[in-house]
């Protein structure tokens, strides 16, 4: 298939030494350069948060109802926060 695309003039020539010094076609190295890309997006991972559940009724009595500020300062006391 035939289509049009628009390359940067540094990136065109540099594509066309690549070519030459391979012994190939400026057609073989674009189509080996989208290849590669659409390789690396099949390889990549969505990212997903496990899931960090546990089992309780929430809030000990003693912090139920505790202000935000008061619940940080407790979960960082004793260790240098």
């Amino acid at each position: 298939m035939k289509t049009t695309v628009e390359i940067s003039d540094s990136l065109l020539r540099q594509a066309r030494k690549l070519a030459q010094r391979e012994g190939v076609t400026l057609r073989s190295v674009i189509e080996r350069g989208l290849h590669s890309v659409i390789e690396g997006q099949k390889k990549t991972t969505r990212f997903r948060m496990r899931r960090a559940g546990f089992a309780g009724d929430g809030l000990q009595n003693d912090v139920r109802g505790a202000s935000w500020d008061t619940l940080r300062d407790l979960a960082y006391r004793d260790r240098g926060g």
